[in-house]
């Protein structure tokens, strides 16, 4: 949309994310080109890979926390931990389709087109300084999955007019899942505009002042202060390119047992 002079969007929310996949954290173990084609070979016979082979990955990754903690916990002890909400929104997981894990994989974990500028999109290039509308981005400081480090990146690529960055406390989940009221919780936000210099992060880190409390009020009071509340959401499907919405949002996927 950036590339191409679509300026709908008035502003870009990213949670987690990575835009430079050159320091990946302990997922690397899983992106050698071996690994990658084992992982296509499979999705190749379904069409997909199983939320259950992806949340396993994620499982080994903290094995000592997401396996054998809980095994000795319910199995040996048998101290059954009853059903939260964190927990159930985690265990709704979401089939990868073929096409999408590939590229995710392939084109960015391992070959890492998007910050090289090679990500070709419709034949054409896509740039991250191409987007010039604010951005709001938010990183875990114990992520497993997007290391905060490689999530502050961003400030390289960015020409947004202004950036604001949010480091919080808790990891892939919990840093996001992270509404008010729980002890504990805390963050560290910053504001980049066009033209200020970028600091390296444990520099950011050590200069930014922390606040008690969840992030989330702050990126409601943004989003507030960056939307018109005029625009409609785009419509589902394609049509005009023969693809019609099947049905209604969610989708059947969410009724199969």
């Amino acid at each position: 949309m950036a590339r191409d002079g679509d300026d709908r969007l008035a502003s870009v929310t990213l949670f987690t994310t990575m835009t430079d996949f050159t320091e990946v954290g302990e997922i690397n173990v899983f992106m050698d080109a071996s690994e990658v084609t084992l992982l296509e070979d499979m999705m190749w016979q379904k069409g997909y890979l199983d939320h259950t082979q992806v949340s396993g990955g994620f499982q080994i990754l903290k094995s000592a926390d997401l396996i054998w903690s809980k095994m000795v916990r319910e199995y040996y002890l048998g101290h059954r931990e009853p059903m939260f909400d964190l927990m159930a929104w985690n265990a709704d997981g979401t089939r990868m389709p073929y096409r999408q894990h590939s590229e995710l994989l392939r084109r960015l974990y391992v070959d890492n087109e998007l910050f090289e500028g090679k990500y070709m999109v419709e034949g054409r290039a896509i740039s991250i300084s191409d987007i010039h509308c604010p951005i709001f981005a938010v990183a875990a400081v114990a992520d497993h999955v997007a290391p905060w480090h490689s999530v502050y990146k961003l400030h390289l690529q960015s020409d947004a007019t202004e950036l604001t960055f949010v480091l919080t406390s808790g990891g892939h989940n919990v840093g996001i899942i992270n509404e008010p009221g729980h002890p504990g919780r805390s963050f560290q936000l910053s504001v980049c505009h066009e033209g200020d210099r970028c600091i390296d992060p444990e520099t950011w880190k050590e200069r930014t002042p922390s606040t008690a409390g969840s992030w989330w009020p702050v990126w409601q009071q943004w989003l507030t202060r960056h939307s018109s509340g005029s625009e409609a959401p785009p419509g589902m499907g394609a049509p005009d390119k023969g693809y019609p919405p099947l049905c209604d949002s969610p989708g059947t996927y969410v009724l199969q047992k």
